[in-house]
């Protein structure tokens, strides 16, 4: 072997370059992140063919002096952190001092820099290969402009890994799209081969804060999504998160912030995917903005040179509070709540001390159904009485179908009249039946359609679950237990958590160092595979601190005996029977989805009919 040896500062500025610049989108972020940390409240970005050739950011921020302009282009040379303390505590995007030295290592690098109160700007120039810096005075107002040309130029098998212009420009665009949602009050400008992309004004309200929104992600995210703010032992979960079915084939409009950083954690997407679970088509991917607030001190970011992921020092207690958060925000949306309004839903931890739905006990005035009972037997007593015309009223104004419906003496203009006198409820009343499959309704918005398998279904699931939650889940002893090989560390586990399980419906029993017995299980799930489930639960609970798995599993088989028991096609339900069930999914949570996550009504106000009809042309 030959003898070793200090690397050059030039190969190991590259070699740490390869860990941070990965592409122009990966200069873009280490730029941004440099001009909001210097206190930026406006950054303009200058793009030239998908930033390979140029690469601009010019912000107002506080500026470099004279005599540190050569030094921040040196490894390890920050003015963010002085101590371990500092490092323990991190409030700034950028801290390694790693970002300036590997970009230069890779291009040719110019920066410019004005303080408040300077005679005049101050110039630094460097090359790749070079790597001596050339100091110059210079004209620049406060703030500071660096420009980036010729990325990888001396280094040709990297660039060579680059892709199309587009494809870099739509990597660079996310990235400037990413900042500009963690920081509202910063002004964002972004020009490509001359033209303008975006330009974005400061948002210091919470409907700037939607135009921004709505510009990054879209105008129907914003239409389509709850307004989100909780508070609870010292986190803060604020933001936007999309309804269940304005769902997405990829997982490709998520943000998450944390202390104003965008990551993208594990721990994270597994509690968002827990609090969506019962209420998204399978394959779809939800859809949110969310930004959350902790003490720096219990958060660790220094865990990967991008510094896109993070690690909490109480993992759990964060999976804990977003997934009770969102899960609760997604149940409290019921039929009439308008997503997008302006100050959204009503906050969670406004909620909290008001529980709703089935939690609060909505259902107990109800008659329950069985699941081998007729719908009419259930519904014929409804616990919302709609306080309207009779049947016979309301399908004698319908004249037009007077083969289907018999005659009355309200006429279709009394019944109008009478509609828009009385308070309408949010799915508004039933008028008839189609095919046996959809109740149509009229509400004062319009027509609503509602597939009633699909929201009996949800209800009849809802109540299912409540029942299981009051009665727990009773165990079953196995005739013969069963021994689980297990590690050291999933017995220890399993020990800790004996409790959890017990309630849960297992008996779980040490027989040795690596190994479990098995000897109760819950009897709702005696078909399931006891040995896998037990070592998935495991799993989750070292690696998350919970685990919804044995929860999942009963909510599957409750899924599908609210399925066989909910009122099927061709079923002819009275009118009485029809508005029975629009009551109960107004009080019923989840109600907008059935068990499977498909949509279980549909609005189509008066302007939309217009449309078809041509009227008003």
């Amino acid at each position: 072997m030959t003898r070793i040896q200090l690397l050059s500062p030039r190969l190991a500025n590259q070699i740490a370059a390869g860990e941070v610049v990965e592409r122009p989108a990966s200069v873009i972020k280490e730029l941004l992140e440099n001009s909001l940390d210097a206190g930026a409240m406006r950054i303009d970005i200058e793009v030239e063919q998908g930033g390979v050739k140029l690469l601009r950011v010019r912000d107002d921020g506080s500026g470099i002096v004279q005599d540190d302009l050569p030094l921040a282009l040196s490894r390890h040379a920050t003015s963010k952190i002085r101590d371990l303390d500092d490092l323990e505590r991190v409030a700034t995007l950028g801290f390694r001092g790693e970002a300036l030295a590997s970009v230069s290592s890779v291009s040719r690098l110019t920066m410019t820099s004005c303080t408040a109160g300077a005679d005049q700007a101050w110039q630094v120039e460097t090359e790749g290969r070079d790597m001596q810096p050339r100091l110059q005075p210079a004209a620049h107002p406060r703030g500071t402009t660096v420009e980036v040309r010729d990325l990888f130029f001396n280094t040709p098998a990297r660039r060579k890994f680059l892709r199309t212009e587009k494809t870099e420009f739509s990597h660079l665009e996310e990235v400037v799209k990413r900042l500009a949602l963690s920081r509202f009050d910063v002004a964002f400008s972004l020009r490509h081969n001359g033209r303008t992309v975006f330009s974005l004004r400061p948002a210091h309200g919470e409907q700037e804060a939607r135009r921004r929104v709505a510009s990054v992600c879209g105008p129907a995210f914003v239409e389509q999504s709850l307004s989100i703010d909780s508070e609870r032992s010292g986190l803060r979960l604020w933001g936007w998160v999309g309804l269940p079915t304005f769902s997405r084939s990829q997982a490709d409009l998520q943000y998450f912030f944390v202390n104003g950083r965008m990551i993208k954690d594990k721990l994270v997407v597994h509690a968002v995917r827990q609090a969506y679970r019962d209420v998204l088509f399978n394959g779809r991917h939800p859809t949110f903005v969310l930004f959350l607030e902790v003490d720096p001190a219990v958060v660790d970011v220094n865990v990967h040179p991008t510094k896109h992921e993070v690690r909490f020092r109480d993992g759990r207690m964060v999976h804990d509070f977003l997934f009770s958060t969102l899960h609760r925000a997604l149940a409290a949306q019921r039929p009439g709540d308008q997503p997008g309004a302006e100050g959204g839903t009503e906050a969670p931890a406004q909620l909290a001390p008001q529980m709703t739905g089935a939690s609060a006990g909505v259902f107990s005035g109800q008659e329950r159904m069985s699941l081998n009972e007729p719908a009419a037997s259930w519904s014929a007593q409804p616990a919302f009485q709609p306080q309207r015309p009779s049947a016979g009223e309301v399908t004698g104004a319908l004249q037009g179908f007077s083969t289907l419906y018999g005659n009355s003496p309200m006429g279709a203009g009394e019944l109008t009249e009478s509609t828009q006198q009385q308070d309408v409820p949010p799915l508004g009343y039933a008028v008839a039946q189609l095919h046996g499959v959809y109740i149509l309704a009229e509400n004062a918005q319009g027509l609503v359609v509602v597939d009633m398998h699909a929201a009996h279904e949800r209800i009849t699931y809802e109540r299912l679950k409540l029942a299981m939650d009051q009665e727990g889940l009773r165990g079953q002893p196995l005739l013969v237990p069963e021994s689980l090989a297990v590690s050291q560390r999933e017995a220890d586990c399993a020990e800790e958590h004996a409790d959890w399980f017990s309630r849960l419906g297992f008996e779980l029993q040490r027989m040795g160092p690596e190994t479990l017995g098995i000897r109760e299980i819950p009897a709702l799930l005696r078909q399931a595979d006891a040995v896998q489930l037990v070592r998935d639960v495991l799993s989750d609970l070292l690696e998350y601190g919970t685990s919804d798995r044995i929860e999942a599993h009963r909510n599957e088989l409750l899924s599908t005996m609210a399925c066989h028991g909910s009122v099927r096609a061709n079923r002819r339900l009275t009118l009485t029977e029809m508005n029975a069930l629009l009551r109960d999914m107004e009080q019923t949570e989840r109600s907008g989805q059935c068990n499977h996550g498909r949509p279980t009504w549909t609005q189509m106000g008066m302007v939309e009919l217009d449309k078809l009809f041509l009227r008003g042309r």
